[in-house]
Formats: structure tokens, sequence, C-alpha cells
């Protein structure tokens, strides 16, 4: 089974952030993105265990 790959707009938008803090942020805070050639991507499940290490809801 595949699953889709999140961009940064798909991130932005599921943790409510603009896309600009999405950006100037993932390295600082350890958003689990990988590089796609020149692109960011996530992984839903990666990003779902970040959530939960960071203690949100």
């Amino acid at each position: 089974m595949q699953h889709k790959l999140m961009t940064v707009d798909d991130v932005a938008a599921y943790l409510s952030k603009p896309r600009s803090w999405v950006y100037g942020n993932w390295k600082a805070e350890q958003i689990p993105f990988r590089k796609v050639g020149q692109s960011l991507r996530c992984r839903p499940a990666d990003l779902d265990r970040w959530l939960d290490e960071q203690g949100a809801e």
C-alpha cells in the first residue's frame, strides 16, 4: 500500500501554521522531513509520531 508523502503546504495545513513558519523552523523543531530532490516531503505517520513526542494533542 502506498502512502502519499506530505508537502510543506500539507504539513503547514495539518499543523495550522503558516508555510513560512514550517520552512523557517523545520530543522530547529526537527520536523521529520526528507529531501526528495529539491523538495521537502514528510510521511504522515512520521509527522504524527513527531507530534506525539512534542506532547501535542
